[in-house]
C-alpha cells in the first residue's frame, strides 16, 4: 500500500487541477530531460544524504499549496514574501539540487522544461535513490507565477493531531493511507540519511 502512495499523491493533485499531462511531453523537445535530472539528483545524494527527503518534502509542500506548479521555488521580491519564506517552509532544503538540475537542463534544452516538472522528476528520483518505488511522471506542468508566504498556512502543521491531518489531506482528495505512506517515506528517507 505504501509503495503506491507517491504515484497516488502525484496523480491526485493532477486530477484535482484538471491539468492535461503526458508521460512523453518532452519526447521531441527535450528527450533526455529525465536522465539529466536523475544524474543531478544522484550526484547531490552522494554528497548530501538528506537531499532525497528534502526534495520529496519540497515537492509535497509545492503540491499542497497551489498544485505542483513550482511556486515553492520562487524567491520573495519587494513586498511579496514568497512561499519559500513562509514559516512552514523555512526549513525546506535541497533548493540547490533543483537549481543545478535547471541549469543542466537549460544547457541542453533552453526554455523548454518547466521548473515544476524538474521538481516533480527530482522528487521521484530522490525516492527511487532512497530505495523507494519508481513511477512514470506525467509532464507538462506550467510554472506558477504566484507565490505567497501566507498560503503556507494551508500546509498541515507539525502540531496537528491525526484528525486534523486526516481532514487536511481529505480536503486535497487524499486518504488516511496516503498520509501514512507519506509520513512513512519521509521517516524512512530521513532515517537512511542518518545511519
Amino acid at each position: 500500500m505504501a509503495s503506491m502512495f507517491i504515484s497516488l499523491l502525484i496523480f491526485s493533485f493532477f486530477f484535482f487541477l484538471g491539468t492535461p499531462l503526458s508521460s512523453n511531453y518532452y519526447q521531441n523537445t527535450c528527450p533526455n530531460v529525465e536522465s539529466i535530472i536523475k544524474k543531478v539528483v544522484s550526484d547531490a545524494t552522494r554528497n548530501d544524504k538528506t537531499a532525497p527527503a528534502g526534495l520529496l518534502r519540497m515537492h509535497f509542500h509545492d503540491c499542497f499549496i497551489r498544485g505542483c506548479d513550482g511556486s515553492v521555488l520562487l524567491n520573495s521580491k519587494g513586498k511579496n514574501t514568497a512561499e519559500k519564506d513562509g514559516p512552514p517552509n523555512v526549513s525546506l532544503h535541497a533548493f540547490y539540487v533543483i537549481d543545478k538540475a535547471k541549469k543542466a537542463v537549460e544547457s541542453v534544452c533552453p526554455s523548454v522544461v518547466s521548473c515544476a516538472d524538474i521538481l516533480a522528476l527530482a522528487a521521484r528520483d530522490a525516492v527511487v535513490l532512497a530505495g523507494g518505488p519508481s513511477w512514470d511522471v506525467p509532464k507538462g506542468r506550467k510554472d506558477g507565477r504566484i507565490s505567497k508566504a501566507s498560503d503556507t498556512s494551508q500546509l498541515p502543521a507539525p502540531t496537528f493531531n491525526i484528525s486534523q491531518l486526516q481532514q487536511s489531506f481529505s480536503q486535497r482528495g487524499l486518504s488516511l493511507e496516503d498520509l501514512a505512506a507519506l509520513s512513512g517515506w519521509l521517516y524512512t528517507i530521513y532515517a537512511r540519511a542518518f545511519h
